[in-house]
């Protein structure tokens, strides 16, 4: 059997059969779930934040999954109706990031390309590439790879290491002009 409709198009007891049943349903998207609690307008505020605790409750560990693979909703899904002052809103998303490392480790997937991290979003409408699957570490990925404060430096070292050395030739070229020059003029 499959929903038939897009999920920001129903109302709240649809949402309510749709969570209880959701095995039945071949197209059942539970990532669409979480946004869609997020983007409809058909529901009041309470009916939402109703919607997210029993959503929440039938799929805990799907969305604290959410926090690694789509940042961005879980953000959205879980501060659904709060009012948040600057400092809140990093306070949250260093909770987020903490988190995201928490749950990397314990899964180990081994690399760090899925999710939106996969995806091409550089915020631009009229961009042909958005949402283009890209490959990991390609110079496509706009909000760059995944990493936390903890990572070894030998992941980020190539790429420093390439500019370093780059520099340091530059340096020595510039430093044998001078002293060239320097020998010339005397």
């Amino acid at each position: 059997m499959k929903v038939g409709k897009q999920f920001n198009t129903l109302t709240y007891g649809e949402y309510l059969h749709l969570i209880e049943n959701h095995k039945k349903f071949t197209d059942f998207n539970t990532l669409g779930l979480f946004r869609s609690t997020v983007e409809t307008t058909k529901l009041s505020l309470e009916e939402k934040l109703e919607l997210r605790k029993v959503a929440i409750a039938a799929f805990a560990k799907t969305f604290e999954f959410l926090q690694l693979k789509d940042p961005q909703t879980y953000f959205e899904v879980s501060t659904l109706g709060e009012s948040l002052t600057v400092a809140d809103k990093n306070q949250v998303w260093e909770d987020i990031r903490r988190n995201q490392q928490k749950i990397w480790e314990s899964k180990k997937p081994g690399h760090r390309n899925f999710g939106t991290y996969s995806k091409h979003l550089c915020g631009y409408d009229t961009c042909p590439l958005n949402g283009m699957m890209i490959r990991a570490g390609s110079r496509l990925s706009y909000g760059g790879e995944m990493h936390f404060n903890s990572d070894n430096s030998r992941d980020w070292s190539k790429w420093s290491k390439e500019l370093k050395a780059e520099r340091h030739k530059r340096d020595r070229k510039t430093e044998f002009r001078i002293t060239a020059q320097r020998t010339l003029e005397e």
